[in-house]
Order: C-alpha cells, then sequence, then structure tokens
C-alpha cells in the first residue's frame, strides 16, 4: 500500500480504537431543555409566523423555526428520552418543517457526526449551506428517518456531515411533509478520526456515500409512483442512488449531425423525428442510428446494434413521413422535410430510473423520482456515480485526496475532474472496481489542472472486442466509428499538465481505454494549458473493443511504461504526440503502436515535428490479424524501435510507412510521410502455429532516413510461404539496412517501386496523383525526379518532373504532357537515392533477394552472405531488375537443377545497364547468371568475381527460357 495511504489507516485505526474524551457537542439546547417565550403569542399558544404554537407561547431556545418551512410546534413535557422536554413538530401537507441552528464550529475539511432521537415521522436531518453571501442555502440531506409509531419507543438516527466550501452552517431538524414527528437529544460533533486523516489531505469515498456494493435485489414498480417494493432491503441506506431497471422508458441523447462530417455538427434533435412505443422486451439499453441513404425519393438505413460486423439491420428504406416500425416495439417518424443523404439521427431508448433513496420503510423504498411504468422484476443496483463525483469535488475545492476503499462501484456515468491537483487511489488495482457496464463516458474525466494521479482501479466496461461496434461511410461520404454513440472508457485527459495513471486496469471499453485530446503547443506558442507529461504505469488493458492507448493531440512526454495490451479492438496505442516512450510493454491480440497518424500537414510541423518516440523493449505476442506489431505513418520523425521482441508473430510487425492516405480514401491524402527512424536489434519471430496465418513482413520500409540494423526476423522450421523478411520501397531515399539476419521466409530481402496514377489533370503540365508521398516542404520536393509511365498514351515513356507544390500537392511536368485521370505511372528516383543494404545474412529463404525497383548509381548490396540453407525450389538466389551495385557478397549452395546465384533483368526505364557486379564469391551455384533479356551481364562492370565449384562461369551467361 502508498505510503501515505499507511499513514492515514493507522490514523484511522488509533482514533478509533484508543478511548477518547467525550466529543464536545456543537449544538446549543439540543436537547430542548430551555426554551422561551415567543413575543406576541398567548399563553395557550398561536400563530407564529408562518408556525402554529400549541399549547403554549413556548419555543426552544437557540433555535429558530424556519419561515420558509413553517407548520406546527408542541413543547412536550411527558416521556422525553433525555432530561425533561422534547419538541412535537407537524408538517404541512406540501412542505417539510424545519427547525434551525446556525453552528459556526462546523467548517469545511472536517467531518461532522450527528445524531437525533425521534419517533413518529418520517424525519430528517439536513443543513443549510450558505455558499455565497446574499444567496439562498443549498439543502443538503445527512439522515433520514423512516416513520414509527408516534406513540411507541423512541429511535435514534445518525448520520456524517462533511460540509464543502461555505460561508457558514446551520444544522436543520424536520418533518416530512404532512407528518408528525416528535424530536429530542439533537446533537453535532467533530469526527475527530476522520478529520485527522483529512487534514492530513485524503477525503474517503465512503464517507460520502459510496457503498462498493454489488448487492442487487429486484422490486416491484407502479407507474406514477416513487415507491418500489423489493425482495431484500439488503445493505440500501437512505440518501444512497440507485438504478431501477425497466421502470422508467426513456429516450436520451437524441441528436442530429451531418449532411458533411458527423463529427462537428452534432446538434439537439429538436423535433425532426419523433419516436415511440419502447417495450424493453428484450433488453433495457438499445441505440439506434438512422442515416439518410437518399433524398429523390427519401429513403433510410437504420440499426439498433451500432453496425456491429459492418452491416445494417435495414438499408434503403422509404420515408412514409408517418410512424414506421423498427424494432423491440420502436417506432418512428420523420418530420425534418429537407433531410439529406449523410444525414444521421441517433436516440438512446432505456428503462432505467437512476434516482436517490429519500426513506426505507420495511421493504419500501421511496425514492427522490417516480416511475413512469408498471413492473413486477425490476432489478435494483447501487449507484455510486453521485457520492464518488461528490468526493471529488469536495476534495478539489479543498486541494485534498480521495481514497476509495475496497468494493465495486457500479456507475451510471463516470466522474468530472476539473482544475484538479489530486490523487484519487484505490485500496486495490484488483478488489476496488470501478464497473461501468451500465454507463456511457470515461470512468474519469480530467479537464485542466496542474497534477492529477489515478491508481489502483480496476475498471469495467460494456463492449469487448467479440461486439465491437462498427464504422461505416455516411451516404455524403465521410467516415463515422459508431462506438461514439455507446461509449466508455477508463479515463479521459484534456489540458491537464502532469498526469500519473498507474496500476489502473480497464476491460470491455466501449472506446478507447485511455484517451487525451487536448490544445498542444503550436511552434513557440504555448496555449494557456495543455498536456507537458502523461505516463502509464503498470496498467492494462483487456478485451477492450478500440484503443487500448490513445493520445490524439500532440501534446508532450506521453510514456506507456510495463503495461500489458490483451485486446484491443484497433490500436495498442496511437497518436500524433510528441516524445513518446513506450517502453516495456506485452502486447497481444491487439492492433499496432501506431506512432504518428497526423492528419494534417499546418507549417509549424516543420519546426517542431510530431510523434518523435521511442519504442524498446517491448513482447509482441501473437498478432491475431489485427495489423499489430509498431506502424508509423502520418507524419512521425525521429523514431527508435529498438529491442523489441515479436512471438509467434501473425501481422506485419515493424511497419515505417510513407503512406500518406486516410482509411483507404486516395483522394484524402492529407499528412507527411514519415522520416528519420532507426530500427534495430529487434528479434522477429514470423512462426505462427495457429489456423489462419496471414501474410506478413518482419519489417516494411517506404519512408526516407532509415537505418535498419541488427534484427533478427525468421520462421521456425520450414519457410513459411507467407511470411516475407525485410522490404524496402521507393520512393524512400537515403535508407541503410545492416547487419541483419533473416532466415526461412519467402522472400529474404526485396525493394519494390512505388506507383501512382493520375487523379486530377490542372494543365498539360501539371496534376493531382493518388498515393505518392506528400513530401515535407524541407525535403527533395521530387525535383528532377522522373516518372514512368506504365499505362495511357504515354504508356513505356519517361517524363521528368520539375517540382512539387507541397501547400497544393500538385505535381509539375518539365515539359507538357497529353495525360487525361486514371492514366498510371511509376516514380523513379534520382542517381542519389542512397540505398546501402550490406553485411546482412539470408538463409532458408525461397526468394532470398529481389531487387526489383529502378535504384539509382547510389544504391548498392553489399558483403551480404545469401545461402540456400535447407530451403528447396530456389530459382535463383538474387534477382536484379533495377540500377544496383553488386560488390562483396558471398552467395552459395543454389545447386539445384536450373537455380542460379544471380537472376537479370532488364531496366524497366529502359536505362543502359551501368551497374557493378564486383568481389562477389559465388560457391556451389548450378548457374551464376540468367538473363531475362540478353547482354545485360556483358553491359555491366564485373571485375573481380570468384568462382567456385559452379555450373557456367561469366563469359557463358545462360540466358533464361
Amino acid at each position: 500500500m502508498n505510503r501515505c495511504l499507511v499513514g492515514l489507516t493507522a490514523t484511522l485505526f488509533l482514533a478509533l480504537t484508543v478511548r477518547a474524551e467525550e466529543p464536545k457537542l456543537l449544538l446549543i439546547n439540543g436537547g430542548f431543555e430551555e426554551v422561551a417565550e415567543a413575543p406576541g403569542v398567548g399563553k395557550d399558544g398561536g400563530k407564529y409566523g408562518s408556525w402554529m404554537l400549541r399549547g403554549s407561547p413556548r419555543v426552544p431556545a437557540q433555535w429558530t423555526l424556519s419561515g420558509h418551512f413553517g407548520g406546527e410546534l408542541s413543547v412536550m413535557s411527558e416521556g422525553a428520552p433525555e432530561g425533561k422536554l422534547f419538541l412535537r413538530i407537524q408538517a404541512g401537507a406540501e412542505r417539510e418543517a424545519h427547525i434551525h441552528q446556525l453552528c459556526p464550529a462546523i467548517k469545511s475539511g472536517g467531518y461532522y457526526n450527528v445524531s437525533l432521537r425521534y419517533r413518529g415521522g418520517p424525519v430528517l436531518i439536513r443543513a443549510y449551506e450558505y455558499i455565497e453571501e446574499g444567496k439562498s442555502p443549498r439543502i443538503e440531506t445527512i439522515a433520514t428517518g423512516s416513520a414509527t409509531d408516534l406513540n411507541g419507543e423512541w429511535r435514534r438516527i445518525e448520520g456524517l456531515y462533511y460540509p464543502p466550501r461555505t460561508i457558514k452552517v446551520s444544522m436543520v431538524a424536520a418533518a416530512a411533509a404532512g407528518c408528525v414527528a416528535d424530536i429530542d437529544d439533537f446533537r453535532a460533533w467533530q469526527d475527530e478520526a476522520r478529520t485527522t486523516a483529512a487534514a492530513q489531505g485524503w477525503l474517503n469515498a465512503r464517507d460520502y456515500g459510496a457503498s462498493g456494493s454489488m448487492f442487487e435485489t429486484t422490486a416491484a414498480a407502479t407507474a406514477d409512483s416513487n415507491e418500489i417494493v423489493v425482495k431484500d432491503v439488503g445493505d440500501f441506506k437512505v440518501n444512497q442512488w440507485v438504478s431501477v431497471s425497466k421502470c422508467n422508458v426513456r429516450y436520451e441523447r437524441a441528436t442530429l449531425s451531418g449532411p458533411k462530417s458527423p463529427y462537428g455538427s452534432q446538434q439537439p434533435l429538436g423535433n425532426a423525428l419523433d419516436m415511440r412505443g419502447y417495450d424493453g422486451s428484450q433488453g433495457s439499453w438499445f441505440v439506434y442510428m438512422l442515416e439518410i441513404e437518399s433524398d429523390m425519393p427519401h429513403t433510410f438505413r437504420w440499426s439498433d446494434d451500432l453496425v456491429k460486423g459492418y452491416k445494417w439491420t435495414a438499408t434503403k428504406v422509404p420515408i412514409t413521413w408517418d410512424w414506421q416500425k423498427l424494432s423491440h416495439g420502436i417506432e418512428v417518424k420523420f418530420n425534418k422535410r429537407d433531410l439529406a443523404p449523410g444525414h444521421l439521427i441517433c436516440f438512446h431508448a432505456r428503462d432505467q430510473l437512476v434516482t436517490k433513496i429519500e426513506r426505507i420503510e420495511g421493504a419500501k423504498l421511496i425514492l427522490k423520482d417516480k416511475a413512469n411504468r408498471t413492473v413486477t422484476d425490476a432489478v435494483v443496483r447501487h449507484s455510486d456515480t453521485v457520492a464518488l463525483q461528490t468526493a471529488i469535488n469536495h476534495a478539489t475545492g479543498q486541494r485534498k485526496n480521495v481514497f476509495v476503499p475496497n468494493g465495486a462501484y457500479r456507475l451510471t456515468h463516470g466522474m468530472t475532474v476539473r482544475n484538479g491537483d489530486i490523487r484519487i487511489e484505490g485500496e486495490s488495482g484488483v478488489n476496488t472496481v470501478m464497473d461501468i457496464t451500465e454507463g456511457t463516458g470515461p470512468v474519469f474525466n480530467l479537464y485542466g489542472g496542474t497534477e492529477v494521479t489515478i491508481r489502483n482501479f480496476r475498471m469495467i466496461g460494456h463492449t469487448p472486442m467479440a461486439e465491437m461496434p462498427g464504422s461505416f461511410q455516411t451516404s455524403s461520404g465521410y467516415m463515422y466509428w459508431a462506438c461514439a454513440q455507446k461509449s466508455c472508457n477508463a479515463v479521459s485527459m484534456n489540458a491537464t499538465e502532469r498526469i500519473l495513471i498507474e496500476n489502473v486496469h480497464a476491460e470491455h471499453m466501449a472506446s478507447e481505454a485511455f484517451y487525451c485530446q487536448g490544445p498542444c503547443r503550436v511552434g513557440k506558442a504555448e496555449p494557456a494549458a495543455y498536456t507537458k507529461s502523461l505516463t502509464f504505469l503498470r496498467c492494462s488493458v483487456t478485451d477492450c473493443a478500440a484503443n487500448a492507448f490513445n493520445n490524439n493531440d500532440l501534446s508532450e512526454n506521453t510514456c506507456v511504461l510495463y503495461c500489458r495490451i490483451d485486446g484491443a479492438g484497433w490500436h495498442a496505442y496511437e497518436g500524433p504526440a510528441r516524445f513518446i516512450k513506450l517502453i516495456g510493454n506485452y502486447v497481444r491480440n491487439a492492433g499496432p503502436f501506431t506512432v504518428g497518424d497526423c492528419s494534417s500537414r499546418p507549417e509549424w510541423l516543420h519546426e517542431l515535428g510530431c510523434g518523435q518516440a521511442i519504442v524498446a523493449d517491448n513482447v509482441f505476442e501473437g498478432c491475431d490479424g489485427r495489423n499489430g506489431g509498431v506502424y508509423l505513418g502520418h507524419g512521425p520523425t525521429q523514431v527508435t524501435i529498438a529491442n523489441n521482441l515479436f512471438i509467434n508473430y501473425n501481422g506485419p510487425a515493424i511497419r515505417v510507412s510513407s503512406d500518406c492516405c486516410r482509411s483507404g480514401d486516395m483522394a484524402a491524402r492529407s499528412s507527411f510521410p514519415t522520416r528519420n527512424v532507426v530500427v534495430k536489434g529487434n528479434i522477429i519471430d514470423l512462426t505462427y502455429p495457429g489456423e489462419k496465418p496471414a501474410t506478413r513482413w518482419g519489417i516494411d520500409v517506404s519512408a526516407s532516413d532509415v537505418i535498419v540494423a541488427d534484427n533478427q526476423v525468421y520462421v521456425r522450421g520450414e519457410a513459411d510461404p507467407r511470411a516475407y523478411g525485410i522490404r524496402i520501397s521507393e520512393p524512400a531515399r537515403n535508407v541503410t539496412v545492416h547487419d541483419n539476419l533473416i532466415r526461412n521466409c519467402t522472400q529474404g530481402v526485396c525493394t519494390t517501386r512505388a506507383a501512382s496514377a493520375i487523379r486530377k489533370v490542372i494543365d498539360p503540365v501539371s496534376f493531382l496523383e493518388t498515393r505518392l508521398p506528400l513530401e515535407w516542404a524541407t525535403s527533395h520536393c521530387y525535383r528532377g525526379w522522373d516518372l514512368m509511365w506504365t499505362s495511357g498514351a504515354n504508356k513505356d515513356k519517361v517524363a521528368r518532373l520539375d517540382s512539387f507544390d507541397a501547400a497544393t500537392t500538385a505535381f509539375k511536368l518539365a515539359k507538357p504532357c497529353d495525360m487525361k485521370v486514371g492514366d498510371q505511372f511509376e516514380i523513379i528516383p534520382p542517381d542519389g537515392a542512397n540505398w546501402n543494404i550490406h553485411s546482412n545474412t539470408i538463409t532458408g529463404c525461397k526468394q532470398p533477394v529481389i531487387l526489383d525497383s529502378y535504384g539509382s548509381n547510389t544504391s548498392f548490396f553489399r558483403d551480404n552472405i545469401v545461402t540456400r540453407g535447407g530451403a528447396t525450389g530456389v530459382q535463383q538466389a538474387i534477382h536484379v531488375a533495377g540500377r544496383f551495385n553488386m560488390i562483396g557478397n558471398q552467395v552459395c549452395g543454389f545447386d539445384e537443377d536450373g537455380s542460379a546465384a544471380l537472376l537479370l533483368s532488364p531496366d524497366r526505364a529502359g536505362r543502359d545497364y551501368k551497374n557493378l557486379f564486383r568481389e562477389n564469391v559465388f560457391q556451389d551455384c548450378a548457374n551464376v547468371v540468367k538473363e531475362a533479356t540478353e547482354g545485360i551481364w556483358k553491359s555491366s562492370i564485373t571485375d573481380g568475381n570468384i568462382l567456385i565449384d559452379c555450373g557456367n562461369g561469366e563469359k557463358g551467361a545462360k540466358r533464361e527460357k
């Protein structure tokens, strides 16, 4: 346990167990033994303000009879449980009757016990809290006593009071509306143990009414009544909040968005749609989504399961402008006549009553709110949201912390921590449970503040991976992720400066389990508040439908350290934040650590960049095809991926991507490519023992300024036809791949070309295209590059690029060209591509080396060891189909019939071969060279090669049939 909590526990123990002196009572004349005569009232009583005094003009000294909550008062002298006198109070039919006393000794930050003797009733102990000078007080209920026999035995009610920041407090004794009660012996005294603990900086959530109880029972509820009869009262108490299922049909969170992007266009539904009829027969909570598909004529599609499996319940339903049936009794009627494709209507149909227990009478709970439906099998559960929120509010206002004891706390929605400097700590990361299965939003929502720590909690949501909501494209072409409609997550953060989330464990979260979004630095300008440090330490995410960790802004110093992720439907981590550290984590059955994902290209990124990261010492096990591993894309720069382990992996392990397309939409290309990356020391086991092996690369690089070194990529046993080693793709420049070990893959080292197509012709020399990286303004911007037309009127011709405009994303040719939308081409780097593939070992692969890209005079394959190992049916060791220089390589063991050390194919752009093949050693090869076109070897520079026990020699190159 934390040291502070140990101290807190010890303080409470000593204070509660050591026999203390009789506490000092804070109410004067709490036994009502002292009386005074009310002025202007006769000896037999009479009217006194809003009160009627019965039998005498006597009133209790030091006490005030409320002018607003009037009633009848008698001072009784026979049968008092304490002293000689007691009071009998009768309230009017419409309103409670109050007597109160100002209590200057009660101050914020203290804990106070209160008690009252009574019979009859019900009675209440309340407090008038004067928050602002000159304004009416807030009335807080401290305790409630249920009705008893007015002539029967006396009972005692007790409560614990913890005032907020107030100017002054009055204590109140009250009789319920329409009731008569006897009261006596009203006491208030400070709880020294709890006050001492609070003085040390801690408030206990249980003291604020949080039950931490999973107890539930069934009940009968009646429409238009606030009374329910429960099978078992259990541990329910007055003033606790509860949820009662099936008895309160309601429609909430009804919104209209679109027809453009659903994000940012959401507004209240208003009268655009009416709904009725929800019967709750098949569940207590359904979210309905209705989207306009067409307005000629009007049709819509709808779903009651958040488009799970990307399937709508019904599509192309004609709008009749009258009542139309959906499901579960729901009928809807469209009223808004100007609905257009892409308009999205959402609403929740629920039957849950969330309210407070005001009184308990036997098996009857009297609630603050009424049911609107008669049922006999409602389920009554605790709802701890209000109590926890109250504790947090008090702690925030008093600059204290909150301690949450072990228990299961059911939430109907999450808590907000606003402008906090606070620690919220559970007693145990196992047994302090926040259960939001019946609620929406984050368990803790952090807004602003200097420093917040959330520690030692287990948090349970309502949506596992198997029930993951779908995403879809609206009928107007915008993407939408349906989990936003029924969201729950562990912690959300916005503009809190320093955050520590430690030993917090989330499961079944519908949205991002841990989510940060807020302002950030823009160049040298700092916002008034933003996140400067965000650390997740020893946390876990299990079986969640969306991201595990998501920093969706460019805040700074996000660290995910020594966490466990076992099941995340989207990304294990995602975000463009700056100075990220993803270290020492375990990831299984999840999407990738996605670094970058910055979907815009503001100018200030050239100054500060985004996605700077260290991804190190993690273990990735058994990816189930969700594109796991590590993915760099959409703008990250200055990234190290080091010393990670990939075990039994069934997905791409490490991807360093130059892709600028978003969600597969080639027209929505709005991001910068990745750059300045080091991939080193990773061990990638692509062996997959499962039933559905996927195509997978160990390391896939298409970005510039990348070093790939000292990695192992392998398959245990025979080569796997779906496992691939290292791929380097144009138009990357400045790529070094060295000292890697690749074995038993289909392809060992492979290079590929960069293809694209015309998306829009601007003029005879200018165009927009579909796939090329939208380069940084500080990069080469494609000046001097060539493109090779692969379709259209210019097929097989080469054109020179003059420039690329990083702002408009338009390419400009050096000379006019007859081009059309859809014409395809490949991009050719200038002579300075600067690829250096050296000192690697490739063995046991079906296609050991494929150099099938345009290359350049500075593209080298040198000092590598390439052996056949245990692979069979290998056609050639190295296939060269571009401009590469092969120097000092050792090629050995390709001795099967028809096999060769080299296969040479002509340059696709028609350039003369000027490749160097020098000082290579070819040993035990059936053939040294095969040529797809005769003369390639002859036109190359082939000095100093050594042949040992090979078939044909250098001058006897055999042309491949």
